[in-house]
């Protein structure tokens, strides 16, 4: 098989899965019962079917808003203040402070390249921050 008929079989691979699973919601959008009236049609819906989600931890609600703060424009050096008056303020999040400043670090490269993001750079959490920027730089 050549190399060109290999790529077409593998994005087939990829994509078919997706539009036969969209026609098929789209196909039981309306199930209509014994009675066509319009009170007698069912609209399909998830509604009541999906799994409660897992309650997230302190500290990993504390990381997803401090990383979304950062990815809205707010520059890392507010972000890591941030950061130091949650610790302040919760000691307990003390012992996850280290992951959540390598994650502020990483995002920090994702916004602004490493070479910035590591100007913004102190010593919230040791060097927690700083690892994560050269994590990925």
């Amino acid at each position: 098989m050549t190399h060109t008929a290999r790529r077409i079989g593998r994005s087939l691979a990829l994509v078919l899965p997706v539009v036969l699973v969209l026609s098929g919601t789209l196909a039981v959008t309306m199930v209509p019962w014994a009675d066509t009236s319009s009170s007698q049609i069912l609209t399909a819906s998830a509604e009541g079917v999906s799994v409660p989600a897992k309650p997230r931890a302190a500290h990993e609600v504390v990381r997803d808003d401090l990383v979304g703060e950062l990815q809205r424009g707010k520059a890392p050096g507010d972000v890591l203040t941030d950061l130091q008056q949650e610790v302040n303020r919760r000691p307990s999040l003390a012992e996850h402070c280290v992951g959540i400043a390598r994650a502020l670090g990483r995002a920090a490269v994702e916004a602004y390249g490493p070479t910035k993001a590591q100007s913004f750079a102190r010593p919230v959490c040791d060097t927690a921050y700083a690892t994560g920027v050269a994590s990925m730089g």
